[in-house]
């Protein structure tokens, strides 16, 4: 198996020791593989973090977004909007979205010779995320309107300080902007008529405006900021090693895939999630021997960290912290690791991100002369442990 380079991303120490520890802030952390993937899909637990205090906080009649819902309910939600991202729908209703997007992002880079790899990923993801969640009518500036909405963290206090009262301001705006400016529209014409998308979906369940409004805010979310940092992060791995390139550019496309699953598993965008446990929750790996067992009391958080289990060798085999596409992983653990989560709130998009991520890396790196002028600048959400990449230029040698 062939062996490239290591994480781009620096996010401290791996740890290492127990891979289930409770922390001196009383929060237990899950590192090891099998012991996080038991965590996500234990029954005995519900969503924590992500801002879903506040969200507990709404109206009982106002219907919660699917992230922040769990049990029967969440399930049965899962399973209705599942028709969304099945394999053969993502090829036969995206792929065309995906192809015409990318295209059009780097017709720019052709004519100008340059391009903002965020900004042009940015706009990939928010086509092809509006396509599956219905917002197709926006008016201009829907990109403006997205990048001032989701910077702020999850979770941010309300009206117990200066601050959160000025966040909860900033960010009341925010919603109205992107409910004028997107959904209404979006809304309106499907009370027309009816399409094959989301928001028709949620029509027809009865949603109202306002709960259309945070269901696209979470698909959103999901859809279009994990993914644009997803492009650039890989981009950055293939830019910077000249023999995992040549690999890519050679590979059809399972084999390009492939690559960009392993990238993933080094590099998940969200590196950490939250659960609650409802009831007393057995894990293997509590103590120094391998073997041992621990129980997670009823009513603790438990960080999931997704970026030090998908480097447990236990499970993903040697050279874990080295880029190895098609690396022979445990039985049952799939190529991106953790990536996209596990259990009932697993990521319903990830075959959408993707195919999206390669098809516009696919023909970004097939234009003549394309190389990378500056890195990327590295951020971080600590809420959810995700990185911002920022500043990437790409440019077409010989053009200024």
């Amino acid at each position: 198996m062939d062996h490239y380079g290591e994480r781009r991303v620096d996010r401290g120490p791996d740890g290492g020791g127990c891979p289930v520890r409770r922390g001196p802030d009383g929060i237990w952390q899950v590192s090891g593989y099998e012991e996080a993937r038991a965590v996500l899909r234990a029954t005995a637990t519900v969503q924590a973090g992500l801002g879903v205090e506040t969200v507990q906080k709404l109206p009982s009649r106002f219907r919660r977004p699917v992230l922040y819902r769990d049990g029967p309910e969440h399930r049965e939600d899962r399973r209705q909007t599942a028709r969304f991202f099945t394999p053969r729908r993502v090829d036969e209703h995206y792929r065309e979205v995906m192809v015409g997007v990318a295209e059009a992002q780097l017709d720019t880079v052709r004519e100008t010779g340059r391009g903002h790899l965020a900004d042009l990923s940015f706009r990939l993801a928010i086509e092809v995320a509006g396509a599956v969640i219905g917002l197709t009518e926006s008016r201009p500036g829907i990109q403006g309107r997205l990048e001032r909405f989701f910077p702020e963290e999850f979770g941010t206090p309300g009206l117990t300080s200066l601050h959160g009262i000025r966040w909860l301001v900033r960010q009341n705006s925010n919603w109205l902007r992107v409910y004028w400016g997107d959904v209404r529209p979006a809304v309106r014409a499907r009370r027309r008529r009816r399409r094959d998308d989301l928001i028709s979906h949620l029509l027809d369940e009865g949603c109202s405006s306002g709960e259309i409004l945070g269901e696209c805010l979470t698909f959103a979310a999901a859809g279009m900021v994990t993914t644009r940092e997803f492009v650039n992060v890989a981009a950055w791995h293939l830019f910077g090693d000249a023999a995992l390139l040549a690999r890519y550019r050679a590979a059809d496309e399972p084999g390009r895939i492939a690559i960009l699953q392993e990238i993933l598993r080094l590099e998940p965008v969200i590196g950490r999630l939250r659960r609650r446990t409802t009831a007393p929750l057995r894990l293997p790996g509590g103590g120094q021997d391998q073997g041992a067992e621990v129980t997670v009391p009823a009513g603790e958080l438990v960080d999931i960290l997704l970026h030090r289990a998908n480097l447990d060798a236990r499970t993903v085999g040697e050279g874990p912290e080295r880029l190895c596409p098609g690396r022979p992983m445990a039985a049952g653990a799939g190529a991106p690791g953790l990536s996209f989560g596990d259990g009932a709130h697993t990521c319903p998009g990830a075959t959408i991100a993707l195919l999206e991520t390669d098809v516009f890396l696919s023909r970004l790196f097939a234009l003549p002369g394309i190389r990378m002028a500056a890195p990327p600048r590295v951020g971080f959400k600590d809420g959810i442990d995700s990185y911002e990449l920022r500043g990437c230029t790409v440019v077409l040698t010989g053009r200024t």
